[in-house]
């Protein structure tokens, strides 16, 4: 599944009737003849200019992404080029200058709320002079998802794009010699530069708040066990007890895997138990959802019976009931260091490292209490 955004926004064909070449699009009715009978083979930058009714200096100064163009004129521009066949001449371009212009993104989800954040931040390469171009597995196999990163990443890279950000990626390295930057690699060792959470401190800091509410009690949902981020917020919170002098009972632990779905069966497990826990830290916004699915289910009442914090800080964390304390990952700013990070790297310019840490920040809403001692 392929989903393309332009740096020129929407093709809009609108100016005036002058016939001038004023900035703004002309309405010539030579454009629809033109574009039914033209040739494409045969097809020229006057041809367009003619059939955009602006000057070929201007042409010229769209395809050289001058942003010395109204924008609606160089949209409308750009519809003619497509319209008229003269696409070759831009690809001759690129291939003359090595570039493509466009930077790749590889997701696992296009509508996962993690992934919409970070498209929200990734998307800011447009605003740089480069187009995005986005890929989402379409559900694959965990089993085969490292297989089709590292082919599209190889089939991509260089040919269609000038460099590829890949979100939570599952392989551990790329045959290619273009740049590939990772967001929230599921690996701790790979070879391309990765952006991550300080997911340690987070679940840290929700622990030291959830034990300064008085709990001592307090269950924890994490991830699949072989991912990097899952590892170091269990990390987290069994650094959280053993700061607060807890004791670490695993039968308080369960491993899901982020998803709400498994949310709920952790969730059943925790809240079946004898002595069940005060509070939940649930390793993603997701799994915490599943909690709240539970606890209604029994008939619990967060924050009175079950306070719950989660990890992401999503968009729809806010709009639960009551809102969900969760930690902020800046999810948003990932992906823009993401774009930072491969335009360096595409422009040739060295890095200072290959980890880049984004800092985490506990947001307190209102699905937590304090209880008694």
């Amino acid at each position: 599944m392929a989903l393309t955004r332009r740096r020129d926004g929407a093709n809009l064909y609108t100016g005036n009737d002058t016939g001038k070449d004023t900035g703004n699009v002309t309405h010539n009715p030579r454009y629809l003849v033109l574009n039914m009978n033209q040739h494409k083979a045969n097809v020229t930058i006057r041809d367009v200019a003619s059939a955009a009714g602006v000057s070929v200096s201007t042409v010229s100064r769209v395809l050289n992404d001058r942003v010395d163009v109204a924008p609606e004129t160089a949209a409308a521009v750009r519809r003619v080029i497509d319209e008229l066949g003269y696409a070759s001449s831009m690809a001759a371009r690129s291939l003359r200058s090595r570039t493509t212009g466009v930077v790749g993104l590889i997701v696992p989800d296009l509508w996962h709320p993690f992934t919409s954040l970070v498209i929200r931040g990734v998307n800011q390469v447009t605003a740089q002079g480069y187009d995005l171009l986005a890929y989402a597995s379409g559900r694959r196999n965990i089993q085969t998802m490292a297989n089709w990163e590292q082919q599209l990443v190889a089939q991509l890279n260089g040919s269609v794009t000038d460099g590829i950000i890949v979100v939570t990626p599952n392989a551990e390295t790329y045959r290619t010699s273009f740049p590939v930057v990772a967001i929230d690699p599921h690996q701790a060792n790979t070879d391309f530069p990765a952006v991550i959470a300080t997911n340690h401190q987070g679940v840290l800091d929700a622990m030291a708040y959830l034990v300064a509410l008085g709990h001592r009690r307090i269950g924890y949902i994490g991830g699949r066990a072989n991912l990097q981020s899952a590892q170091r917020r269990l990390e987290g919170y069994c650094d959280g007890l053993a700061q607060a002098g807890i004791a670490f009972d695993p039968e308080l632990v369960v491993t899901g895997d982020y998803t709400r779905t498994m949310g709920v069966e952790c969730a059943e497990r925790l809240l079946s138990l004898p002595e069940r826990p005060t509070a939940i830290m649930a390793a993603s916004d997701e799994t915490a959802f599943g909690v709240y699915d539970v606890a209604a289910e029994r008939g619990l009442c967060i924050p009175n019976d079950l306070s719950v914090v989660g990890f992401d800080n999503t968009i729809e964390s806010t709009s639960l009931n009551p809102p969900l304390t969760t930690v902020d990952q800046s999810i948003e700013a990932m992906g823009a260091l993401a774009v930072e990070i491969v335009l360096k790297l595409i422009q040739g310019q060295p890095l200072v490292g290959r980890l880049y840490k984004v800092p985490t920040r506990l947001v307190v809403r209102q699905s937590c209490r304090s209880v008694g001692s």
